[in-house]
């Protein structure tokens, strides 16, 4: 079995992303503005076009005055992100981003059609200092925290794109799941910020139901606790992949700080005050995780720390370039399930998209550095 690499909970200093609409309360956008000699409204207005129209784009503000427009957007609205190239796949349902951000720091959004939904995974850090051997980006290593309006602009973006039809047809993105590159309970403040304000209806934010949002996390107790008492109708997602701690030390090295049963308590706890089910997250992988045995222990911890509360959500490992890490076979995947499910656990098996376009987190990244 692999040595687990160190952990890192805190991102490297780097110079921060120009400020944003998004990164500023009220009393700082209205100082914004007021400084620039624009009067204390124009913020309700560069609010509504960049929330509800969706643009940064000056010229189609038309209700600001063209004297002044374009330098009072570059002070609330810079350009956070750019795009360095797009790959679609599954006959256009699926469109992976990789963005540039003022540093030259690479992050990946992907956006995804589904019969009923439209979603996008937006990235939390730039890399991950959580260290999971089979994870592309955890091998990245942490590079830094994203701002709250990075965060955002991606959500912002994804939902200009859909609009737009870039999967072929113009639709509403509907949900937000946090589980692109990063640990987002890494960079909770920024992370909760970037959540309330997808969530909170226009001129102010997204409109986007908190109940259409998930935030992932590898274990962090502390970061679930403070979510916890946030009382907000997320989902939360535990990235689980073993239910015993000797395993999960190698597959998830933060598990040598909290382990199984701390991690499920506090999932527990999530769930009883908010009460919404919580995701397992657990990815199979062949010969590691996949054994019928370990279905069974699965179904009985979740059982016994969530009860009900639980749905388990099977991933099928997305095998990275050199990796030794693989997926399970086909007929493992299904024994898996059953044994799951016939233990009284919820139990489905996660929609596999993107194969062929570098889909597993900091793939893409990786690549192109």
């Amino acid at each position: 079995m692999k040595t687990p690499l160190p952990l890192v909970f805190t991102a490297p200093r780097r110079g921060q992303p120009p400020r944003h609409l998004a990164d500023l309360d009220a009393t700082g956008r209205a100082d914004v503005v007021k400084a620039a000699g624009h009067p204390k409204f124009r913020v309700d207005q560069l609010a509504r076009h960049y929330f509800g129209g969706l643009t940064r784009d000056a010229a189609e503000m038309t209700d600001l005055p063209a004297a002044g427009r374009q330098e009072l957007v570059d002070t609330l609205l810079p350009e956070l992100l750019t795009e360095v190239r797009s790959l679609a796949c599954d006959e256009g349902d699926t469109r992976k981003t990789l963005w540039r951000a003022h540093d030259g720091t690479l992050i990946e959004s992907v956006l995804m059609a589904y019969p009923d939904r439209i979603t996008v995974c937006v990235s939390s850090q730039a890399g991950c200092g959580m260290a999971c051997p089979f994870c592309a980006t955890g091998q990245g290593g942490l590079q830094r925290n994203l701002s709250t309006g990075e965060i955002v602009e991606q959500v912002r973006l994804a939902a200009k794109a859909a609009r737009d039809g870039a999967l072929g047809h113009p639709g509403r993105l509907s949900n937000i799941v946090f589980m692109g590159m990063g640990e987002p309970m890494a960079n909770y403040n920024r992370v909760l910020a970037a959540v309330k304000m997808i969530t909170a209806p226009a001129p102010q934010g997204l409109g986007i139901s908190a109940r259409s949002v998930t935030v992932s996390t590898v274990g962090l107790v502390p970061a679930i606790e403070k979510l916890t008492a946030e009382k907000m109708q997320v989902r939360l997602a535990v990235s689980l992949h073993a239910a015993d701690d000797e395993l999960r030390d190698t597959l998830v090295p933060v598990n040598q700080r909290w382990k199984v049963a701390e991690v499920l308590q506090a999932a527990r706890a999530y769930a009883d005050t908010t009460g919404r089910r919580v995701s397992i997250e657990y990815a199979l992988i062949r010969d590691v995780n996949d054994q019928p045995w370990r279905a069974d222990l699965l179904a009985e911890v979740l059982r016994r720390e969530l009860g009900h509360l639980v749905h388990v959500n099977l991933i099928p490992l997305n095998p990275t370039p050199g990796s030794e890490w693989d997926a399970s076979p086909k007929p493992v995947e299904e024994e898996f399930v059953r044994r799951v499910k016939a233990a009284g656990i919820s139990c489905t098996v996660r929609d596999t998209r993107g194969q062929e376009i570098a889909a597993a987190c900091g793939q893409l990244a990786a690549e192109s550095r």
